[in-house]
């Protein structure tokens, strides 16, 4: 009886944390949409939405291509680097719990042997492998783990790199500022973004934490169970991702290294004699197409994140998206600076995508 009654408590728990994964996933999905929508309707040029329009773009824009009379609620826009110092502790975190989440699931599906006992070997695991066992295998479910560390590690980078390049490359008028809200939203997105990327077990993850650090406050680090630490045995699955994981990591590191380069001819700009103030036409690499290469990359980036995820993740879908919106908005604001800013401006160049805007 008291098995039955174990055996209950134990499903009815898997249940709550499904539930609690669905709620996460859902109020994300949600926040997204609600983020993109007014994006995707400041960049239609109809008449009657003109108002909410130049609204839209007064909250959206920043820097030179922000209207030097429209300095109320603004920052100035050095502050971008708080995003990027926010993100890389916010991602690192997510990555560091998720692999181990990932690495102690994998160790429980190899010992089949004592599946059956796995609930005195993991804390707060086993429940959640044996509901999703019930709707797809086991297998499937270390799989996606594993799917989500992968594409932790890309964000990881990409954020990692932003960071140093905020505080290295770039060199921020003064008198460049940006919006609060921008600055929120700024905010939003690099806590939103990672998190996207592995909600469908951020509720086990966090579980698997909270457990572990419980486990640590009344045993002490002395008594706590080891796990036995194997560096193959973190890396060994992610070699073993399916094809169009690699294929968007290849997307990702075309569009990255592309982004890195846009970013050194932007920032060396302002090192060639320029003062702070003072702008320039940049030329080269992906500026010979768009006047937003930088942008175009961000596209690709993300782009290979949903390729990564093998399409179907909705949520990676509704980032990539925001991403699309936000940044083309910026991106047809700074052509049409750069066109009435210099008479000599090519104009073969297109706003962000070359022959289509």
């Amino acid at each position: 009886m008291s098995s039955w009654i174990e055996s209950f408590f134990s499903s009815l728990e898997s249940l709550l944390n499904q539930a609690s994964s669905m709620a996460v996933e859902a109020l994300l999905r949600a926040a997204w949409i609600a983020c993109t929508l007014p994006l995707l309707a400041a960049l239609i040029t109809f008449p009657k939405i003109n108002a909410f329009r130049h609204f839209v773009l007064q909250l959206a824009v920043r820097g030179k291509i922000m209207d030097s009379s429209s300095r109320k609620f603004t920052i100035p826009q050095k502050y971008f680097c708080h995003f990027y110092i926010v993100g890389v502790i916010w991602t690192t975190f997510l990555l560091v719990t998720t692999w181990i989440y990932a690495y102690k699931t994998t160790a429980i599906v190899s010992e089949s042997s004592l599946y059956s006992s796995i609930a005195s070997q993991l804390t707060g695991v086993s429940h959640e492998l044996s509901l999703h066992k019930s709707h797809s295998s086991v297998v499937d479910y270390k799989y996606g783990i594993w799917k989500s560390v992968f594409l932790l590690l890309l964000m990881e980078a990409q954020i990692l790199r932003r960071l140093i390049e905020s505080i290295y490359v770039f060199k921020y008028s003064p008198s460049a500022r940006m919006h609060i809200a921008g600055y929120l939203t700024g905010l939003f997105f690099y806590t939103a973004a990672p998190l996207s990327l592995c909600c469908t077990y951020s509720m086990e993850v966090f579980k698997l934490v909270a457990n572990l650090l419980v486990e640590f406050i009344v045993k002490g680090k002395d008594r706590m169970q080891v796990t036995e630490l194997s560096f193959w045995g973190h890396v060994y699955p992610l070699l073993q991702l399916k094809w169009y994981e690699w294929i968007g990591a290849a997307f990702f590191l075309w569009g990255w290294i592309h982004q890195l380069r846009c970013h050194a001819i932007l920032g060396s700009i302002r090192e060639n004699g320029h003062k702070v103030d003072e702008y320039a036409i940049p030329e080269g690499d992906w500026f010979e197409y768009v006047s937003s290469p930088h942008y175009l990359a961000e596209f690709v980036i993300y782009g290979g994140l949903v390729i990564a995820s093998g399409f179907y993740d909705i949520t990676i879908w509704l980032v990539f998206v925001f991403v699309v919106a936000n940044l083309s908005l910026a991106a047809g604001e700074t052509h049409k600076w750069y066109i009435h800013k210099f008479d000599n401006y090519p104009r073969n160049r297109y706003a962000i995508i070359p022959f289509i805007y």
